[in-house]
């Protein structure tokens, strides 16, 4: 039994791709631990699901699709999921109802018992599952719900559920235990097989008799022959013990294979709702394959701002087609670190299979997404903030990939703006070299102006808008850069406007 509602064709691996410290990085850069927790709801299970699942980028567009609809599928039954959930859930857990008691006994009889239980509280599971999907199974029409609806309905059908119950029942040993053997080297006993015993009529049961079986009466105080018997039905019993064992294994796995995609599913529903009770747009992504270049978004907005914004977010418009590095400049506190980190987290949720804050958005996709944030000063004062930013930007230089994508914010800012512009365009021209899509923030003149003068057309230059009163508009919109950053604006709204006058008189009179 298979799920595939993350991928149609298999099981997709979900354990890490990138090392630990640098996923970390994109996490907080990004601002996508607020994501997770608006996904989780407080469920821990749903937190880490989403952890999980989230960062692992998909690199087919047909399977970003995929999930798409299945998604669709979820939000527009809620409720039928969630019960669908709940009944994986309870499958998963379902030892907890059983005593587990002698669990580490090697005893074949007492394994059997065990499974047996175990599989009985299965079936009533898939049961439910069944009936579920009976019912409600008309309403959903992606093809990652009706391949999962087709297979429930094939391979867990009535008959076959009453035919296990029955099976279940022979598997308690309710007439004993009747088995076969051979005489093998030395007269050992070997090829043990289990046989199921005819059924008694009701003469039989009547008078206690065994007629047609062959049989061992055992004296109550002979613990040596009860040992014995005990022996040599377990040694018949060891085969289907363990096929009992493996059976409940397998049925427990698909309950728990099922209640981890069901729950990502459920967490960005969880994150659906929460956006929709923000005013934040919503849409679903248009994935590219990873050539040519491809960037254009409409009202593209921080995911992680509209979830805990008290204001309406702004968001953005912009072309990209064909870019491979995209430099943003402009006014200081005016939305470029926003506008970047929306770029970042959408490229994410997008090639999990989620939605997107934006009206509309298509980009190609790219096998990873790296981020190369100003960080603050090393307490431990072991490194200066250039050493760090150095071996930073050196860990993702030994991980990306060719068609990865690199977001920069501030970086190398730490030292002076000649140095600093240098190994910027040593970065950056090794990475769009490379294959590798940047996206760099910059308030470094230099840096910027030298890579606007190549005049090269895979080079966008964007800039953070700013009004004539020095109001920031938090949008941004193609432009060149400029020599300022209009820092004096941040100055004046903190101290006032005779401060920035008497600043202003000073320098001239000392000129």
């Amino acid at each position: 039994m298979r799920v595939r509602l993350l991928h149609p064709l298999h099981d997709p691996d979900l354990s890490p791709r990138l090392p630990w410290r640098l996923q970390d990085l994109v996490d907080d850069d990004l601002e996508l631990r607020r994501v997770y927790q608006a996904m989780a709801g407080g469920d821990e299970f749903l937190l880490d699901t989403a952890k999980k699942i989230v960062p692992l980028a998909v690199t087919d567009p047909d399977v970003i699709v995929y999930r798409q609809q299945v998604l669709a599928d979820c939000l527009a039954n809620r409720a039928v999921v969630q019960q669908m959930y709940d009944v994986a859930v309870d499958g998963v857990e379902v030892r907890r109802k059983v005593f587990l008691g002698g669990l580490m006994s090697r005893d074949p009889q007492v394994i059997l018992r065990r499974s047996v239980r175990i599989l009985e509280l299965l079936v009533e599971n898939l049961r439910q599952m069944r009936a579920l999907c009976d019912e409600h199974g008309d309403r959903f029409s992606s093809p990652g719900f009706r391949q999962l609806l087709d297979m429930i309905a094939t391979q867990i059908c009535n008959e076959y559920l009453d035919q296990l119950d029955a099976d279940l029942r022979e598997l308690h040993l309710p007439r004993g235990v009747m088995l076969s053997a051979a005489l093998g080297l030395g007269n050992k006993g070997t090829g043990y097989l289990l046989h199921q015993p005819p059924r008694r009529n009701w003469w039989d049961k009547l008078t206690g008799s065994h007629s047609g079986s062959c049989g061992f009466v055992v004296d109550d105080r002979d613990e040596n022959g009860a040992k014995a018997l005990t022996e040599l039905a377990g040694r018949a019993i060891n085969d289907i013990a363990n096929t009992v064992t493996r059976s409940a294994d397998h049925v427990e796995g698909f309950f728990g294979r099922l209640r981890t995609e069901l729950g990502f599913y459920l967490a960005c529903s969880n994150l659906y709702e929460k956006l929709t009770t923000a005013g934040a747009p919503t849409c679903f992504p248009l994935p590219t394959p990873m050539v040519p270049a491809q960037f254009c978004c409409r009202d593209l907005r921080d995911v992680a701002l509209c979830l805990t914004a008290t204001q309406p977010v702004i968001g953005n418009d912009i072309e990209a087609q064909g870019k491979a590095l995209i430099v943003i400049t402009g006014a200081n506190e005016g939305g470029k670190s926003t506008f970047l980190r929306s770029v970042g987290a959408a490229q994410v949720m997008m090639q999990a299979g989620m939605f997107v804050t934006a009206t509309s958005f298509q980009a190609n996709i790219r096998d990873a997404v790296f981020t190369h944030f100003k960080r603050e000063e090393d307490d431990t004062h072991a490194h200066g903030k250039l050493d760090e930013e150095l071996a930073r930007m050196s860990d993702i230089a030994d991980v990306v990939g060719s068609t990865s994508l690199l977001l920069c914010n501030e970086s190398f800012a730490s030292t002076n703006e000649r140095e600093g512009s240098q190994i910027a365009r040593d970065v950056i021209r090794a990475m769009v070299k490379g294959g590798v899509k940047v996206v760099f923030v910059t308030h470094l003149y230099d840096l910027a102006h030298q890579l606007s003068s190549q005049d090269n057309p895979s080079y966008l230059f964007v800039r953070a808008q700013r009004r004539d009163d020095g109001q920031r508009t938090f949008q941004v919109a193609p432009g060149q850069p400029q020599p300022t950053s209009y820092g004096q604006d941040s100055f004046l709204r903190v101290f006032g406007d005779t401060a920035g006058r008497n600043i202003r008189h000073q320098t001239v009179s000392s000129g």
